[in-house]
């Protein structure tokens, strides 16, 4: 496996929010967290990036040992972080952002903003454009794209779709299967649990910080139990 978290025990404070979760994504998939709120869903992912203490409990990527890793080292080892919210630097451009993500690059990283536009069209059109005057979902492409200037190996999104509309969360949705047909693994949080299902090679149900449920997308979908009571029947 590329990522492996096991018994994670974790949370904000004296309270564990986490109490015993187990994700994995292996190369190149798709895994997303689905569960109610309160689940635990963003915390785990947060826990993993290093944004949330883990207690106990352990997180390896690629073989190594990162539990407790600042965030900033874990991006030069491959992977990326896109938060639910203020994803974006609102008064620097669509092509500015892109390059922020590039910070750690000291190479000639042209090339990754012309795929970058290539897998997000919408954002090539307003390359010149305030990253704050566009709409949500053009905000979100923006800081999905700048996530992979760095050319991550695995790229965790919180919350992709949040606040969006069906047509923008179907495009989101979309980007998300373009980039990881590119070879980039990607493990998902998403309040959108069927459609987010509907794209995932596995899945995970989080219910009060506990694994609940873990199986492909397809098997969770089909599943009753889970259907009736995290999909809304």
């Amino acid at each position: 496996m590329m990522l492996e978290a096991t018994g994670l025990i974790g949370g904000y404070g004296g309270a564990d929010i986490l109490k015993g979760v187990d994700l994995a994504v292996d190369q190149g998939e798709i895994v997303v967290i689905v569960g109610p709120n309160g689940a635990g869903k963003s915390t785990a992912m947060k826990a993993i990036f290093g944004l949330v203490q883990v207690r106990a409990g352990a997180v390896r990527f690629r073989g190594e040992d990162i539990t407790n890793a600042a965030p900033d080292t874990l991006v030069p080892r491959g992977m990326a972080y896109v938060p639910q919210e203020r994803n974006v630097f609102p008064t620097l451009t669509v092509h500015e952002n892109l390059e922020m993500g590039a910070y750690i690059r000291r190479d000639d990283f042209r090339a990754v903003i012309d795929q970058v536009y290539e897998l997000f069209p919408p954002l090539k059109e307003k390359r010149r454009q305030a990253a704050g005057e566009l709409s949500g979902g053009q905000r979100q492409m923006v800081a999905f794209g700048r996530a992979l200037m760095t050319e991550p190996a695995l790229l965790l999104l919180d919350e992709p779709t949040a606040g969006l509309s069906p047509l923008f969360m179907e495009e989101i949705f979309d980007r998300v299967i373009a980039v990881n047909k590119t070879g980039v693994g990607i493990l998902m949080v998403e309040q959108n649990a069927r459609q987010a299902l509907g794209v995932a090679h596995r899945g995970y149900v989080l219910s009060t910080g506990e694994n609940r449920f873990a199986d492909t997308g397809p098997a969770l979908l089909a599943n009753r139990e889970v259907a009736e009571s995290f999909l809304g029947g």
